[in-house]
C-alpha cells in the first residue's frame, strides 16, 4: 500500500502549501482522495498516470478539498479519456459540477457517474473482490465523510518445497492457494497448511478529514493499521479547534491510541504555526509512531 501526499494544508493554497488531496494506491486500484485547488500539478510532479484514477473520493464541499475537481476532470476531457470516472462525495456535487460544465459549454466524453453521500451512518460504497470502502461519518461545519480503505484477504502462498515433496501437478495449484487441501491418488489427504503458507495481512487505511474531535468513530476505524487524521491546531488553541470544528494533534492521536492503529499521520496543518515537528511532539504524547505529511511525500506500507 503506497499512499502519496499531493497537499496537507488548510485553507488557501500558497506557493510552498497546498490543500487536502492524496492519492492511495492499493490492490491495484489508484483512488483520488479530495481534490484542493492545485491537485492536477500535484498529480503530474509526482508523476501519476491520470488514465489509471477511476474512482475519486470527496470528504466534503468545502473549497480546499474540492476546488480541483473540476479542473482535472476538464483536463481528463482535453486528455482524450474515455473510460468512466466515479465521484464519490457528498449531495450537491453532481449539480455543481455539472453547473460549470454546462456553462462553460463543456461535454465530457466519458462516463461521468456521481454517487451522492448525505447518509449520517457508515455505508459501504464501493468493494470489488480486493478492496472495499465505507464512508466514516465526521462532524465538520458542513456534512463530512472520512473514508476506510480495507483490502480483502488475498491467497495463499504456496510452498513450493512441500508441493515439490509430495510431487502435486501443478493442476491443482490454485486449489491449494484457495485454502483447499489435496487428496492423493492413495487416498492421503495433505493438509493444505502444510503445502501453503498464510496469505499477506490485510493493509487498511482511515482518512478522516476535516472534524471535531469524535471519539464515536473508532468503532468504524478499530483495528485499521494506519489512520490519517486531520491536525489543523495544536492544543494551546484547543478552542479554535472547538469553534470551528477541526482537532489538535493531541486528540488525533487520542483517536489512533483508541482504535489501535500501528501509525498515524497527521495533516491538515493550519499556516499559523511554523513548525510542524509541534504537531508530532504533542502527539507522541500519546501515540508512538506518529508520521507527518509533507506535500508531495510518499508513504509505503508493506504487508
Amino acid at each position: 500500500m503506497k499512499l502519496t501526499i499531493l497537499g496537507c494544508h488548510s485553507a488557501t493554497p500558497r506557493n510552498n502549501a497546498r490543500p487536502t488531496s492524496q492519492l492511495l494506491e492499493i490492490r491495484g486500484h489508484l483512488f483520488l482522495i479530495d481534490c484542493g485547488e492545485g491537485t492536477q500539478v500535484a498529480l503530474r510532479n509526482v508523476g501519476a498516470k491520470f488514465s489509471r484514477i477511476k474512482h475519486i473520493f470527496i470528504s466534503h464541499l468545502h473549497g480546499d478539498h474540492f476546488f480541483g475537481l473540476p479542473g482535472l476532470i476538464s483536463t481528463f476531457h482535453l486528455l482524450g479519456r474515455e473510460v468512466e470516472l466515479h465521484i464519490y462525495a457528498p449531495k450537491g456535487a453532481k449539480e455543481a459540477i455539472l453547473l460549470l460544465l454546462k456553462l462553460s459549454g463543456s461535454w465530457m466524453p466519458f462516463p461521468l457517474i456521481f454517487h451522492e453521500l448525505e447518509s449520517k451512518e457508515s455505508q459501504l460504497i464501493f468493494e470489488d473482490e480486493k478492496v472495499s470502502v465505507r464512508t466514516i461519518p465526521l462532524q465538520h461545519r458542513v456534512y463530512t465523510n472520512g473514508f476506510l480503505f480495507e483490502e480483502k484477504q488475498g491467497e495463499r502462498k504456496l510452498n513450493i518445497d512441500a508441493v515439490q515433496q509430495w510431487e502435486i501437478d501443478v493442476c491443482y495449484y490454485q486449489n491449494i492457494k484457495n485454502g483447499k487441501d489435496i487428496v492423493l491418488d492413495n487416498g492421503k489427504i495433505i493438509p493444505n497448511d502444510q503445502l501453503s503458507f498464510p496469505p499477506a495481512r490485510e493493509q487498511s487505511y482511515a482518512f478522516c478529514s476535516d472534524t471535531m474531535y469524535l471519539p464515536e468513530i473508532v468503532d468504524i476505524i478499530k483495528g485499521t493499521r494506519v489512520i490519517y487524521h486531520e491536525s489543523t491546531f495544536l492544543q494551546s488553541n484547543v478552542e479554535l479547534a472547538e469553534k470551528t470544528r477541526h482537532s489538535t494533534a493531541l486528540q488525533a492521536a487520542q483517536i489512533a491510541e483508541k482504535a489501535q492503529a500501528e501509525a498515524l499521520i497527521l495533516g491538515h496543518y493550519s499556516s499559523r504555526y511554523g513548525n510542524k515537528n509541534l504537531f508530532k511532539e504533542e502527539a507522541e504524547t500519546i501515540f508512538e509512531n506518529v508520521l507527518l505529511s509533507e506535500d508531495g511525500k510518499e508513504f509505503l506500507f508493506e504487508n
